[in-house]
């Protein structure tokens, strides 16, 4: 058994089943979890230890001593439609208490709203605690108010998660200089008094990402990148200051979409998420620099109050952490975590969390199949890049009674140095490069079409599938941006363009495409032998009769209901590189109404059985198209699925004419994914299904054997 690169929680109850545990799964690291302290003798328990340290909260009596240092944010009340000619709103009304408390201080910075015009309404005010306002009958209204944050939503998850009793912790804000000062010199106090910590592990640094619990103590309103909870007066003084912008309550609240990362950013609210990403970093370099000057690594958890330390933005560089730990919901998280720059360890929290919720008595097969599950899907990420460790969060006396579960992961740690120690020493073979285009670009790396850290949403499975398949195919992949496009020759070393996403929304473009000059570029850019692959409603334009403004480039368009005077015949399905020996891609939510165009080849498309013509029936799933010298292919929706993944690298080998690479380094059954290390002339495969297996592998030249391989397994072969 190899030893290290393995993290365990612990705490003070569990000394001796942590020493066991952590022989058993060669641990090197033990770490605290919320909730929970460290024994004493942690340093004997492995090389690192990592102690949790949260920078604004945690000391409540700081909290209570300086209620008006609390952070804050805007939110909108309840939309309520008036039946006369004035109406009261209870701005609390449907928000959690014990979460927020309306700011009745500042009401300069609140707002009032008819929702019917989206017009501001200055005829308010506050009686007895509760918004009046002079209305017009059948008009609908809403308040835009600022509120303290009087209890951390991450506590409040983990307290109702784990029906905690504990004290509700507050939260303060640093932007006040008096606050700022106090978490410095309380950092070196809490170093002081924790000399058995070697790793400070930041949870995480200043402001929450959006996270609004409702009266029933359930999530109201979640966003992983969401800015609204900086709404700190301070900041936005100096904000106001260095650019002349005053923002307003509804430069946050935005029509109630608190500027959704689906959305394109309003430009002076990005200007905003600079102001607070510098921010950000000017106070977190202070508090490394602490840490480093006690001797002690800090890293980052990449979760909880992560905003404004953007790991892709400009300034992230410039806090000088040592590492930076995340949860890993599959592959898509571990390219997110492992390809971060700047700092010089990526470790993963492996799923399932060792909480109550999962680890109760009769639950350890379903814990076991949520592990399995997990880690064949990140399994396959981790091959391409390699994370520098592993770990759990949680309480370790809880996993520790489910003995099968404890054994699963004994061999998962062991495979999982394995993979570390292959894949650091060889790049892995990549057969072409692929950009995916959107608003946000290399800031959002591996981060698009996220609500809730990669939660399943009905809405956006089909294109999040798009970004897991990638995260483990031969493939170099990059995140661009429009403006990118626009202004930079980043184009130069892409083969293939992905656009994917919704109408509309910063992922599929919305205005952009309006703008002539990028239609021109791509389409330049396809024309002389690259590719583009669309999915779901690529370059969607306001254009009703053609809203893809790359429609002649993917060779399909979706009809609106303006053009159903003009009859389409393009229906019949063909065979297809990109198709072959696949019968059950799955095209998820799919797209309604797409059409294919003349020359195009339909690859697949569905039929409604309720009528039966030869022309105008039709929903065209699965397309290609050649575009002068270069290919495109449109997807209505593609999940992640072996044998959608199978489709995926074969229709980017199609549309950048490397057909003749698909035997190369490739296993022929879609269960069966091949890594290839060129300088060490090794093969990792892995069997990601259940199932034994047996089917044909071509190496890199192409030379066929025949391998099989046990559910599950990792087999490397070497040549």
């Amino acid at each position: 058994m190899r030893k290290g690169r393995v993290t365990i929680p612990t705490d003070v109850t569990f000394v001796d089943g942590t020493k066991r545990i952590a022989d058993l799964w060669g641990a090197d690291a033990v770490r605290d979890c919320d909730g929970v302290e460290l024994p004493e003798n942690a340093k004997e328990l492995a090389d690192k230890v990592y102690n949790t340290y949260f920078i604004v909260r945690g000391d409540n009596e700081w909290g209570r001593k300086h209620p008006e240092e609390a952070q804050r944010i805007f939110l909108e009340s309840e939309r309520v439609t008036a039946n006369s000619t004035s109406l009261t709103i209870d701005v609390s009304k449907g928000f959690l208490k014990d979460q927020i408390d309306p700011d009745f201080i500042n009401l300069d910075r609140w707002q009032v709203f008819d929702r019917t015009t989206n017009e501001e309404i200055h005829t308010w005010k506050i009686v007895d605690g509760k918004v009046e306002i002079e209305t017009t009958p059948y008009h609908t209204y809403s308040v835009d108010f600022l509120a303290r944050v009087t209890w951390h939503p991450v506590q409040i998850y983990n307290y109702l998660t784990n029906n905690w009793t504990c004290e509700k912790q507050l939260s303060y804000d640093p932007a006040y200089p008096n606050t700022r000062e106090y978490i410095k010199r309380y950092m070196q106090e809490w170093l002081d008094k924790h000399p058995n910590n070697n790793v400070v592990r930041f949870t995480t640094f200043l402001y929450q990402f959006t996270l609004v619990f409702n009266d029933l103590g359930k999530e109201k309103m979640v966003d992983w990148f969401g800015y609204a909870e900086t709404a700190s007066i301070p900041l936005l003084e100096g904000f106001e200051k260095e650019t002349g912008i005053r923002l307003v309550a509804e430069d946050f609240i935005n029509n109630g979409n608190y500027n959704s990362p689906f959305k394109n950013p309003d430009p002076k609210f990005k200007k905003y998420m600079d102001y607070i990403q510098r921010f950000v970093t000017s106070v977190v370099k202070e508090l490394v620099d602490i840490c480093h000057k006690n001797n002690r690594e800090a890293m980052m958890f990449l979760g909880d109050d992560w905003i404004g330390a953007e790991p892709y933005g400009p300034y992230f560089k410039d806090m000088g952490l040592d590492s930076v730990v995340g949860s890993v919901g599959g592959g898509v998280t571990v390219r997110m975590l492992g390809e971060i720059p700047h700092v010089k360890i990526h470790e993963g929290r492996f799923l399932p969390y060792f909480f109550p919720d999962t680890f109760f008595p009769g639950n350890e097969e379903n814990a076991i199949a949520e592990l399995n599950k997990n880690w064949m899907t990140a399994r396959r990420a981790l091959l391409r890049c390699p994370l520098d460790r592993m770990g759990f969060g949680g309480y370790l006396s809880l996993a520790d009674k489910f003995p099968a579960f404890i054994n699963r992961v004994s061999e998962i740690c062991d495979e999982f140095r394995l993979i570390y120690e292959t894949s650091s020493k060889s790049k892995p073979h990549e057969v072409l490069t692929v950009a995916i285009l959107n608003t946000w670009g290399h800031i959002r790396s591996w981060q698009a079409h996220m609500v809730a850290h990669e939660l399943w949403y009905q809405q956006i499975y089909s294109y999040q599938g798009i970004y897991e398949i990638l995260s483990g195919l031969p493939v170099k992949v990059k995140f661009i941006s429009f403006d990118d496009v626009l202004n930079t020759n980043c184009l130069d070393d892409i083969d293939v363009i992905i656009n994917v996403g919704d109408e509309h929304t910063a992922y599929s473009g919305g205005e952009y495409w309006n703008n002539t000059i990028l239609i021109e570029k791509i389409r330049k850019y396809v024309a002389e032998g690259h590719g583009f692959i669309g999915v779901g409603q690529p370059s969607s334009t306001d254009n009703k009769e053609y809203p893809f403004a790359l429609g002649d480039v993917l060779g399909v368009n979706q009809e609106k209901g303006f053009t159903l005077s003009q009859d389409k015949y393009n229906i019949n399905k063909h065979s297809h590189f990109i198709t072959e020996g696949l019968n059950n891609i799955d095209f998820g939510e799919g797209m309604k109404n797409i059409y294919a165009y003349e020359n195009t080849k339909v690859l697949h498309i569905d039929f409604s059985d309720r009528f039966k013509r030869n022309v105008n029936v039709g929903e065209v799933k699965l397309a290609a198209n050649e575009y002068f010298d270069g290919r495109s292919v449109y997807i209505a929706g593609l999940p992640y699925s072996s044998e959608n993944a199978r489709m995926l690298y074969k229709a980017l080998l199609w549309a950048t004419h490397k057909e003749d690479k698909l035997n190369r380094a490739y296993a022929d059954h879609v269960e069966i994914e091949c890594c290839y290390y060129e300088k060490l002339n090794t093969y990792c495969l892995i069997n990601n299904s259940l199932e034994n297996i047996s089917c044909n592998f071509y190496d890199i030249n192409g030379e066929k054997e025949i391998i099989s391989l046990l559910p599950g397994e990792t087999k490397w072969i070497s040549k």
